[in-house]
């Protein structure tokens, strides 16, 4: 069933990275978008879609694109290698219905603190960057903010949750509402 015109679909946070894990393996080997989709066979059109985050890959398609880039169809599946930023719109649910959302997996090998954090109407923190390797997940249980790395921060909405680097400079800044947001920092384990 389509969203009505004008609301945000929900993202799947499999597509998400998926398709973030598509265009980094593109990128790294300087292949432009028309290259890998001719490679792989497919349409420039469903390539910008799965790159992002917005398709359904079938495997058959992600194998094609493994293939292309020369790596193992594994390497397409990697959560949490691509620290650049994953939004997760929030979605709207209607009275009386309850609803169930995988919003982002960690994989294991991470330390996991979660935090709330509570800003006042036009306020501004900057973010110190922690260990390398580390992930910052913020949930918006309600209000609004601006946040992620420093030079490229996201606008966020009650519900929507942004993983980024946590281990770059990054800010937090809201506007006129107040902000509550859920704070998960996931850093590797280091042995």
């Amino acid at each position: 069933m389509a969203a009505p015109s004008g609301e945000r679909r929900p993202a799947s946070s499999t597509a998400v990275a998926v398709g973030a894990q598509i265009r980094r393996r593109r990128e790294q080997r300087g292949m432009t978008g028309a290259e890998l989709a001719r490679r792989a066979g497919l349409s420039k059109a469903t390539l910008s879609q799965l790159e992002a985050g917005k398709g359904n890959p079938t495997i058959e398609t992600l194998d094609a694109l493994a293939v292309a880039l020369r790596i193992p169809l594994t390497d397409l599946l990697a959560r949490d290698t691509d620290p650049g930023p994953v939004l997760v719109p929030g979605t709207d649910l209607a009275d009386g219905d309850v609803g169930r959302e995988l919003l982002r997996r960690i994989s294991s090998g991470n330390s996991l603190e979660i935090w709330r954090l509570r800003m006042p109407a036009h306020t501004e923190l900057d973010g110190v960057p922690h260990a390398t390797g580390t992930i910052e997940h913020l949930l918006v249980a309600s209000g609004r903010l601006t946040a992620g790395p420093a030079e490229a921060p996201t606008e966020l909405h009650s519900g929507d949750l942004l993983a980024f680097a946590g281990d770059a400079p990054h800010v937090y800044r809201t506007g006129p509402e107040t902000a509550d947001v859920t704070v998960v920092i996931a850093s590797p384990i280091i042995n």
